[in-house]
């Protein structure tokens, strides 16, 4: 039986992600501060525990026994500096100390675009952007997933754990505007991306960006590619009713369409968003 610990798991990525990955001889066991919503999947397939991140005695109890953690949870939006950090990176720290302690050797920490927000596609022009672009944070929320990726390295280099941060773009059901076009990370490629995550052979310590095979993409598919991640999924299927409604884009002259991290690199830091 193989066993995945969950964290955020009453979060929306989460919930969508967990049927996917349901399977005959895989048990995920779910982990939230808030009891997820029930799914119509066989009761054998999940377990829940009501925990926070940041407990590090109970997330050592919940990585006890399991195969693979895949680190969701957090706080996902701009926020008090006090409540990113002590959620993103000393919740990460909690989760990367609890899988050392329990044996764990494989984590898959959820990390954003954000953390390298102000890169640009006009840096240079006609060339995607690798997935191990240096820190650039576009607020406290994206320095936040800096310490995230921080924490991974270091837990990889000092005791060899395979850690692998996905810098995730825009995982919706459907691409929400014109910087889904470029940006969007279906479900069903989310679910792929997590599935290559957990199956590639000793990975070490891995930056991957989290979109979907977009027409009109600018971030590089190669490393994901590299673990055996296929997207299928194209925002382009969308374009038609998107560009209808707000326009077209301005891929050069729009700084939320160039930016990595968009409006958000102009939103006040630290205010709700």
């Amino acid at each position: 039986m193989e066993r995945i610990l969950v964290t955020g798991a009453a979060g929306m990525v989460a919930t969508s992600l967990r049927p996917r990955l349901a399977r005959p001889g895989r048990q995920l066991r779910l982990l939230d501060i808030r009891q997820p919503d029930r799914l119509d999947l066989p009761l054998e397939a999940e377990e829940h525990m009501l925990a926070s991140v940041t407990d590090l005695d109970a997330m050592t109890t919940a990585c006890t026994g399991m195969d693979a953690v895949v680190h969701l949870g957090g706080q996902s939006r701009e926020a008090a500096a006090d409540e990113v950090l002590r959620v993103n990176a000393y919740g990460t720290y909690c989760v990367l100390e609890a899988a050392r302690r329990a044996g764990v050797t494989r984590v898959v920490l959820a990390s954003s675009s954000h953390a390298v927000g102000f890169h640009s596609s006009v840096e240079t022009p006609g060339t995607e952007l690798p997935a191990d672009l240096p820190a650039r944070p576009d607020t406290l929320y994206g320095w936040s997933k800096v310490a995230v990726e921080a924490a991974g390295r270091m837990y990889h280099d000092r005791y060899g754990l395979d850690v692998i941060c996905l810098r995730i773009g825009l995982w919706f059901p459907t691409p929400p505007g014109l910087r889904g076009l470029a940006m969007w990370l279906s479900p069903d490629d989310g679910a792929r991306l997590i599935e290559a995550c957990l199956a590639v052979d000793s990975p070490g310590f891995r930056l991957v960006w989290g979109i979907s095979r977009n027409t009109r993409r600018w971030w590089s598919l190669a490393e994901g590619e590299a673990l055996g991640f296929v997207p299928k999924d194209d925002a382009e299927e969308y374009a038609e009713q998107i560009i209808a409604a707000e326009g077209e884009p301005d891929w050069t002259g729009d700084p939320v369409l160039y930016r990595v991290g968009g409006q958000w690199c102009d939103v006040p830091l630290g205010e709700a968003y």
